[in-house]
């Protein structure tokens, strides 16, 4: 006669038990010892590690973070008592994937109010960054990024300029982002496969100037000891962007001309030609029409680069693009400088907003690097910006630049919430806490027009 088998007892939970372990939200705690002491279902679904395995070791082996180490927030805690909320950061789950979340962290004590451990809740932020890439992706091209018209279209000519084999003129002051739209097209272009090879033209004289470009044969002149080849023959089945442009003697132009002709040229000291099946992408900051009427640049050049023409507004004609732009940059040197600059603070955006940035993207992102020398943590503020800004702040006081820097960012808001309320005015309103007879008189004094369509159902006008 077979002895009935045991049943196994039901785990009895204590209501707090019951509490974490029904949220969706990861709870972990940990001892004086940084062992873990407690971990809830959520935290084995989002770290994919059993709770048995996780149990008993130290949290830096479970939650594999970036947070890890000198920034971790729960050491933090545990130094000064206080609880911090919300600190967004990632982790490595047993899988291998990075996984964004936000945590906060607080203090365990006992009954006698002596530290016994930290604990820790953590949010999987993984459909929160695929919702804002998505739409990030609807503003960016590669690693271009904009809200402006102007460069909206750009973007939706790149994908067919990058698919044609055609020479192509990028016009645009200095610093406006000439090779990243260099790099773009060649990413998104069949040559993708090839190198990306880049040549300041203006950097170099003349006689170096073509030795680099064409390459050279031992003996080709003094010191010539080995071949060298020059940047056409690196750049192979890629791209070759020549910058600047516009600084070419008009001997090297001939030279180019016959390049871009013929896809031959001769290194220097060479007795036979070379072909080159290299996309060309040239670049400059100059007017090239002008520079031909002056005699300055060769007509039939100037006609062979220019088969497609891609123009670059200034950063002053694309405003609303700072915001965006600030968020890349502050991302950008987190990753670099193993910080953890969370933004930047509504006076210090205004400020920026107000410049007219003679230097434009390159100028943005230089004051964003300095600022990140006197930020570490948190946001960046006024105090953090270059002097030459915040100088010009002081004497400026609450003129009609920051005015007109807080009426954009007002506009961006209004516009914003118009579209993912479908334009509906009065839904828009009610997101942004305001009443839809002053978010009237905003759009009217702002210049936005509202759209034919108001948003709201046909049954709702009829009403």
């Amino acid at each position: 006669m077979k002895t009935p088998k045991k049943r196994k007892k039901p785990t009895v939970l204590t209501p707090t038990e019951a509490i974490l372990e029904s949220i969706s939200d990861g709870v972990f705690t940990v001892d004086m010892h940084w062992h873990i002491t407690s971990f809830n279902r959520a935290a084995e679904r989002i770290t994919r590690v059993p709770r048995r395995e996780a149990i008993g070791r130290r949290c830096s082996e479970v939650f594999r973070s970036n947070m890890c180490g000198a920034a971790c927030a729960l050491q933090q805690t545990l130094k000064t008592g206080k609880p911090i909320i919300g600190k967004s950061g990632y982790i490595i789950d047993a899988e291998g994937n990075r996984i964004p979340i936000s945590i906060s962290t607080a203090v365990l004590r006992d009954a006698h109010g002596r530290v016994t451990g930290g604990a820790e809740t953590f949010r999987d932020l993984s459909e929160v960054e695929a919702l804002r890439q998505e739409l990030e992706g609807r503003f960016q091209v590669g690693d271009l990024a904009s809200r402006s018209p102007l460069m909206q279209r750009v973007f939706e000519v790149l994908p067919a300029i990058a698919s044609s084999p055609s020479t192509v003129l990028i016009l645009g002051e200095t610093g406006t982002g000439k090779e990243l739209v260099a790099r773009t097209i060649h990413s998104l272009s069949p040559h993708s496969r090839g190198p990306f090879v880049a040549v300041n033209c203006g950097a170099l004289p003349d006689t170096l100037l073509e030795s680099e470009l064409f390459g050279y044969r031992a003996g080709a002149f003094t010191g010539a000891n080995k071949d060298k080849p020059g940047r056409f023959a690196l750049a192979r089945e890629g791209t070759i962007f020549l910058d600047e442009i516009g600084e070419v003697s008009s001997a090297l132009q001939v030279r180019l001309l016959r390049v871009l002709q013929e896809r031959t040229y001769e290194p220097l000291g060479a007795t036979r030609s070379e072909t080159t099946n290299a996309r060309v992408i040239v670049a400059t900051n100059r007017d090239l029409a002008d520079q031909v009427r002056l005699g300055l640049f060769r007509e039939d050049l100037y006609y062979r680069v220019n088969v497609v023409r891609v123009e670059l507004p200034p950063l002053r004609r694309r405003m609303e693009d700072i915001p965006l732009l600030v968020h890349q940059f502050i991302t950008r040197f987190n990753r670099l400088q193993a910080k953890a600059v969370q933004g930047i603070t509504t006076n210090a955006l205004s400020l920026l907003m107000a410049h007219d940035w003679p230097g434009n993207i390159r100028e943005l992102e230089n004051a964003v690097e300095r600022a990140f020398i006197l930020c570490n943590e948190g946001q960046i503020d006024v105090r953090h910006l270059p002097e030459e800004l915040t100088a010009r702040a002081k004497t400026a006081g609450t003129g009609s630049d920051v005015r007109s820097a807080h009426n954009v960012l007002d506009a961006q808001a209004i516009r914003a919430s118009l579209e993912r309320n479908s334009f509906n005015r009065a839904a828009a309103a009610r997101e942004l806490g305001i009443h839809k007879t002053t978010l009237f008189r905003r759009m009217k004094r702002l210049g936005i027009s509202p759209p034919q369509k108001d948003g709201r159902s046909a049954r709702a006008r009829k009403q």
